[in-house]
């Protein structure tokens, strides 16, 4: 009878020879699931009952600050670290304790660690000639790859002439080329200057979802999470504190904590009252207010304030800040009770200069009731 190591190898070989093997699974259909995942070290700190589950086609963002755990978590998912307790199921088999190269597992590092003596067909084609494929698969896979990453005839370059996002797309096409089950992706754009990094921001997600690739990616930037991911994991202290789509993170921040690690820092310390909530700037409506517990945080975003009192929970302040971004203004405003609130208004409205009184609406939709908990700086 076959073992089971055996049955994984001839899988393996079955997903690298087959073209029709980067086709996604069903939505549905969960890929890799994370069960409690533990890992500690001398010095005290440690991954906490890590747990969530990735699913077919995906793309997944481990979002933190540095020495969260996110890093570490990767490693335990790609094998190079053993967890201490936990399992970690891959289409329902466990593979906690399976090698890294027999997980079947895509890894691209930051500094992409490219064959300096290789040109771009050599570099994609070395994870396929490492599996011994024939060289006919090797030069489709390859082609297949550089394609999907916007470089069909670099074949012969050499990788020391490329530019930065050139060299990027090469790291990019030698991970995706052997069609691995998952691939994950540590700071994949932190290398990149701004307006490099902003484009591939908008191309990294379509390669991803062409190439029917299910990912992790790991990145300090909220924004960059945004942008690539249908779903953020976001950790801090070694632990997930909170999971959702971008938009579900954003709108609804789980906590003080969450809200400021996004940059959102008009937090307010509230009481619940008849008909609304109390703060130090006044009385404010917000919809859907059910809690009974009387002390919170309020969340005001910074996209809550339009100017004038033509609307509902009317601010009054002076200007403290009127910064020209491009297509907004970062607006300061300082409240008489000293309470300063920062806002993204359009660039064509006409604010007061510094200095100057303002009033402001505040939406309620963009007011969110958090946990009261003591904040603190990042």
């Amino acid at each position: 009878m076959q073992g089971a190591r055996g049955k994984r190898q001839e899988a393996r070989g079955k997903i690298q020879d087959d073209p029709a093997s980067c086709i996604p699974h069903p939505a549905s259909c969960t890929l890799l699931k994370l069960c409690k995942i533990t890992k500690s070290y001398p010095d005290g700190w440690q991954l906490a009952d890590v747990s969530f589950c990735v699913e077919h086609g995906e793309i997944v963002c481990l979002l933190g600050p540095s020495g969260c755990g996110k890093t570490t978590l990767l490693r335990v998912i790609a094998g190079l670290e053993a967890p201490d307790g936990g399992q970690m199921l891959v289409d329902g088999e466990n593979v906690t304790r399976t090698p890294p190269h027999l997980r079947g597992f895509g890894l691209m590092f930051q500094e992409y660690a490219l064959f300096p003596h290789k040109d771009v067909f050599g570099n994609v084609a070395f994870g396929l000639r490492m599996h011994g494929l024939d060289h006919k698969v090797v030069a489709a896979r390859v082609s297949e790859a550089l394609a999907l990453v916007g470089l069909a005839g670099f074949e012969r370059r050499d990788v020391s002439q490329l530019s930065g996002g050139e060299r990027q797309r090469v790291a990019l096409a030698r991970s995706l080329a052997p069609h691995p089950r998952l691939l994950m992706l540590d700071e994949p754009l932190g290398a990149l200057d701004r307006n490099l990094r902003e484009r591939l921001l908008d191309e990294l997600p379509q390669i991803l979802h062409q190439a029917g690739a299910t990912a992790i990616t790991v990145t300090h930037d909220q924004e960059e999470a945004f942008a690539i991911a249908g779903r953020v994991v976001l950790m801090h202290g070694g632990r997930v504190v909170q999971t959702g789509t971008p938009r579900e993170v954003y709108r609804r921040p789980a906590s003080a904590w969450v809200a400021q690690f996004l940059g959102l820092t008009n937090l307010l310390d509230a009481r619940v009252v008849e008909n609304g909530i109390e703060t130090e700037i006044g009385k404010l409506t917000i919809p859907s207010l059910k809690s009974q517990i009387a002390n919170r945080k309020l969340l005001i975003r910074p996209e809550a304030a339009q100017l004038g009192d033509a609307g509902p929970n009317v601010v009054h302040g002076v200007v403290t800040e009127r910064s020209f971004r491009g297509e907004r203004y970062r607006l300061g405003i300082r409240h008489a009770s000293g309470v300063e609130l920062a806002f993204n208004i359009p660039a064509n409205v006409d604010l007061p200069d510094c200095g100057e009184p303002i009033t402001l609406s505040l939406d309620p939709q963009a007011l969110t009731i958090l946990p009261a908990e003591k904040t603190s700086r990042m």
